[in-house]
């Protein structure tokens, strides 16, 4: 797919993400001559505009976290374009991209590990702030007490460290963290897996609040298609490194059109007890990223395979306006 290198994203569009590449090399004492790479991330492309959520699933191991470092530059793009406000993060100057920095935030999945257990909060939530110069020194502490206010954290909090709190309360100092900056963009990287149900509609109830009250944009990294449909406006499928199936909620749950689609979502819950669930169970492993199948990636575990999956990959195309699908079911629409 020829990547358009014309800026053509729309005002309103924060993020726009075209034919985005990770590819990591294998050892180089390997005895095959030929270079082998793992695509963790292999051709995706998505938009998401301000003050929305976008929801990011799939199965675990299909490059969602890697998507996200790779969009901050946490890990270096192999190739395609990330366009921030209209700049390629992906070119940018190291300088460049430190002043935009503080825009981009991430919310980490563990949120014990990313905290330094030797800071209290007040010093791990203000670090940054500090080092960014986001405030007057003299409005710094009354910044991050207001802060810690907004995510849910009384102020005599503030100096106490990571060990005294529990695992909701952490994960707050980490959402807090993350606003101080006052960033326009915050990727939540499976923010409430390690969390108790009740303590996860508390945080994604707090991050809900928090877009709206300041009008963030999310990029919600989950394998729980109920909280993503709860948080999201938008839904994109990963599969294997490639982008499946995207579209705005209501169109991907109300009528998934790719087969692995279709399977996650029959897996979903209802909170009826009459309601006859419909599992459609996935036979075969999950290919190798080394080595996945010719064709459509997905092939080897589809019920619905045809002779040209194996040799043409689908390619990523709107079926209904809004929704787009890569898989070759829909050549003929």
């Amino acid at each position: 797919m020829e990547i358009d290198r014309t800026n053509t994203n729309n005002n309103d569009d924060i993020l726009v993400v075209r034919n985005l590449k990770k590819y990591y090399p294998l050892s180089r004492f390997s005895l095959s001559k030929e270079k082998a790479f793992v695509k963790a991330v292999d051709d995706v492309s998505f938009t998401i505009k301000r003050g929305t959520t976008m929801g990011l699933v799939g199965e675990s191991g299909c490059g969602k976290t890697t998507v996200g470092r790779t969009i901050l530059r946490l890990h270096e793009v192999t190739g395609g374009q990330v366009l921030f406000d209209g700049k390629d993060l992906a070119t940018l100057p190291s300088g460049a991209l430190r002043k935009l920095r503080p825009q981009m935030q991430m919310i980490f999945q563990d949120p014990y590990s990313s905290l330094s257990p030797r800071l209290p909060i007040g010093e791990i939530i203000g670090e940054a702030v500090r080092e960014h110069k986001i405030v007057p020194k003299g409005e710094y502490r009354s910044h991050i007490l207001k802060v810690m206010n907004d995510c849910g954290l009384p102020s005599q909090y503030f100096y106490r460290y990571p060990h005294e709190f529990s695992g909701g309360q952490r994960q707050r100092v980490s959402i807090a963290r993350a606003v101080a900056l006052k960033p326009k963009f915050i990727i939540c990287d499976e923010p409430v897996s390690a969390l108790d149900v009740s303590i996860q509609a508390q945080i994604i109830n707090l991050l809900m609040d928090l877009q709206a009250q300041f009008g963030y944009t999310y990029l919600f990294i989950s394998h729980d298609l109920s909280v993503v449909e709860h948080i999201s406006d938008t839904i994109g499928v990963m599969y294997l490194g490639s982008l499946v199936e995207y579209g705005s909620k209501e169109s991907v749950f109300a009528n998934p059109m790719h087969p692995y689609s279709k399977a996650l979502l029959s897996a979903v819950p209802v909170p009826d007890p009459d309601h006859k669930m419909n599992r459609i169970i996935l036979t075969g492993d999950l290919p190798s990223p080394i080595n996945p199948p010719s064709g459509c990636k997905f092939r080897t575990r589809c019920s619905s395979c045809m002779d040209i999956c194996s040799k043409k990959v689908p390619q990523l195309r709107e079926i209904e306006k809004g929704h787009q699908v890569a898989c070759h079911l829909y050549n003929k629409v």
